[in-house]
């Protein structure tokens, strides 16, 4: 059947009654639980010890073929940290026999062959990161090392992977069924700027040449998916999936009685929210008009942002050439029980064997930490956790944490009794969530934390005070440690929590992100003004004292966001030495796709603001030099950074500032080579003997 044939029926799944997520039962039509469906035929097989990477594995399982093939970037750990062991496990106790080829000789199809051809189909994902951002630095040069893979080597996978993986799939085996999703394909479902070949590139799904894009986490979809198959269902008919993408004739529609609102252009109507949104279509700004027009691709790009709340987003069409990519509502988040299902599955809790002796980075990273949490609603421009997970916190119940604890202390070799992290995107949004969900159902704000928190926000840190302390009492945990990732202006609403934190959860170090100080970076960025910052400090310092702890923060900052001009980085780094930090790990933005910050980036516009005829324009730091001069700021201290840095000062008129004296940012002299690479020994008294 074609790809744009319209199916018998437009499939609408019915709701178990004991569904409790707010948001699901609030939605018309909304879907079963995770655990509701009839097993397949082939959980007879039972529970593999690991999902099959070889022939010979699946023979020692009792199987002929797989009904799925998932194929991934990363190294294979069987673990809910990592995609492919997550989705697998869920698909395994759907009852089908799922397969995994990790990380294959992408030059030719022999190594998509491993396994033998999928009676469902293959599932493509380029493994936990883009694999751009996996490949190169934000300077666009190319990394030595690969977190995810054995032995950290470089260069065992290729640019693009969901794209290259896609096709040599296709070329194993051309009437395959092939399903693509992950991060990599999330952020690409769409025509996006894509920073390293600097140019607006269509959607990933006709590059791919696959038959269906499951964008964020996409358990719901990936099921239904799944089971719809393997009653028969074509995979050609398959168009009303939640969290989904397709390509299809132009004008095609599902069924009739659609409205169509036009958005081609930044002066097409506006949207109109309520009405039937179940058939409605927004129509975006094509693939040939984002590309030509950066007031369209702006416009196109706040839009999409706006159609992001899974209680009242519509479906979005864009044309490419003469077709058109359709992309159907996000996913409804999982409630609870289903978390602690996805979670629970029989993990083996560790790498494949295959990996021998070999040592995985994000394996020892991850080892010994627990995922409390999904989602952010903080909105930051430049993160794709909203883009992928939903603003929508999806929290794990408190005994299913303790559970993974427990056997984390149980299962893991070499736990000392320290659980390394217990949180997150966001450390403490757990359990946060919208006081009304009609409230929740119907809001639009890009952030429920700026300019200011939301007064629907429920901000109580409670519950996570309560996981804390259970989870410290356990037998045989000495500490459970929060490295980062804690929302400050949240914290602050709850003294209780910083408290907690700082007494019990702080190893010496916390990781924070104030990002920058100066409001215009910051506006830009959605994030709060350095005065929270400054509150939460005298806080943790206080609590510190009280616990007799020497504990310090760790600070980290972007330089040449969108929005940022050389004279705020300088009056960042004055206020870095007037601090007396010295910054080791310092990062420049980069632009990652369907971010807004990356719509700034490239168009150069405000996508925060309504686009119109014109819109806001945003300083933007392109040249290499000059991203190099705002990284320096950042490290001030360097030796190597002050050449730069005196003709940077020079040229701002601000050449007072280099001297010798306590007061200058940068000395006159240059130390002779050499000495240039060693650290610096001056340190102040606040600041422990080891440099960050």
């Amino acid at each position: 059947m074609p790809a744009d044939a319209k199916p018998a029926v437009f499939h609408r799944a019915i709701l178990p009654t004991s569904l409790s997520n707010s948001l699901s039962t609030a939605l018309p039509n909304p879907p079963p639980l995770l655990t509701a469906y009839r097993k397949h035929w082939a959980h007879r097989f039972g529970i593999a010890p690991f999902l099959p990477m070889t022939r010979d594995e699946m023979e020692a399982l009792g199987w002929d073929e797989c009904d799925i093939i998932l194929v991934t970037g990363d190294a294979y750990i069987d673990h809910p940290s990592f995609g492919m062991a997550l989705v697998g496990r869920l698909l395994e106790a759907q009852g089908f026999r799922v397969g995994i080829i990790s990380q294959p000789d992408w030059h030719s199809a022999a190594a998509f062959k491993t396994l033998g051809q999928p009676k469902l189909f293959f599932g493509v994902t380029a493994g936990n990161m883009d694999s751009m951002v996996n490949r190169y630095t934000s300077d666009r040069k190319i990394r030595s090392d690969d977190a995810y893979t054995p032995d950290a080597q470089p260069d065992k996978r290729p640019d693009r992977a969901v794209i290259v993986y896609a096709q040599r799939c296709r070329e194993a085996y051309p009437d395959g069924h092939i399903v693509i999703g992950g991060i990599e394909a999330s952020l690409r479902r769409i025509a996006h700027y894509d920073y390293w070949s600097d140019k607006v590139r269509r959607s990933i799904l006709p590059d791919a040449k696959a038959d269906l894009l499951l964008f964020g986490n996409a358990e719901r979809a990936l099921v239904e998916l799944s089971h719809r198959l393997a009653k028969g269902e074509a995979i050609a008919t398959i168009r009303d999936l939640r969290g989904t993408a397709f390509m299809a004739a132009k004008g095609w529609q599902p069924e009739d009685g659609w409205h169509e609102i036009d958005m081609t252009t930044p002066d097409a109507a506006t949207m109109p929210v309520r009405g039937e949104r179940q058939r409605t279509l927004l129509r975006l700004p094509s693939y040939e008009q984002v590309c030509a027009d950066d007031l369209c691709y702006a416009h196109a790009s706040r839009t999409f942002h706006l159609e992001s709340n899974p209680g009242n987003a519509r479906c979005l069409v864009q044309a490419h050439g003469d077709r058109d990519l359709w992309l159907n509502p996000p996913p409804l988040p999982l409630s609870t029980p289903e978390m602690d299902h996805v979670y629970g599955l029989p993990y083996a809790r560790a790498p494949h064997p295959a990996y021998g002796a070999a040592r995985i980075p994000a394996w020892e990273m991850i080892r010994h930490s627990v995922n409390i949490m999904r989602g952010c609603f903080g909105g930051c421009t430049f993160c794709s956790i909203t883009e992928h997970e939903g603003r929508i916190i999806q929290s794990r119940s408190e005994a299913s944490i303790l559970q993974e604890i427990g056997a984390i202390r149980d299962k893991t070799p070499g736990f000392s009794g320290i659980i390394s992290d217990l949180g997150g995107p966001t450390a403490n949004m757990y359990r946060l969530a919208c006081k009304d969900p009609a409230i929740e159902s119907s809001c639009r704000r890009l952030s429920c934390v700026f300019p200011g928190i939301c007064e629907n926000l429920g901000t109580d840190h409670a519950p996570l005070v309560a996981l804390y302390r259970k989870a410290r009492a356990l037998p045989g945990i000495k500490k459970v440690l929060i490295g980062s990732g804690v929302r400050y202006d949240l914290a602050l609403r709850s003294p209780e929590y910083v408290k907690e934190l700082v007494t019990h959860h702080v190893g010496g170090y916390l990781k924070i992100a104030p990002e920058h100080l100066e409001p215009g970076p910051l506006a830009m960025m959605m994030k709060p003004g350095i005065a929270s910052y400054d509150k939460f400090k005298e806080l943790f310092e206080k609590y510190s004292r009280e616990a007799g702890k020497e504990q310090y923060l760790i600070p980290y900052f972007i330089a040449a966001h969108p929005g940022t001009t050389d004279s705020d980085m300088l009056n960042l780094a004055l206020w870095l030495k007037r601090n007396k930090f010295r910054l080791d790990q310092v990062q420049t933005f980069l632009p990652t796709p369907l971010a807004l910050a990356t719509a700034m980036y490239h168009t150069g516009r405000n996508p925060l603001r309504r686009i119109g005829a014109t819109a806001e324009p945003v300083y933007i730091v392109r040249g290499g030099r000059q991203r190099r001069i705002q990284k320096a700021f950042l490290r001030y201290h360097d030796p190597q950074n002050w050449p730069l840095l005196r003709e940077a000062l020079r040229h701002m008129g601000r050449a007072n500032l280099i001297g010798n004296g306590p007061q200058h940012l940068i000395p006159a002299y240059q130390p002779a080579q050499g000495a240039a690479d060693q650290p610096s020994r001056s340190r102040s008294k606040h600041l422990p003997k080891r440099r960050f």
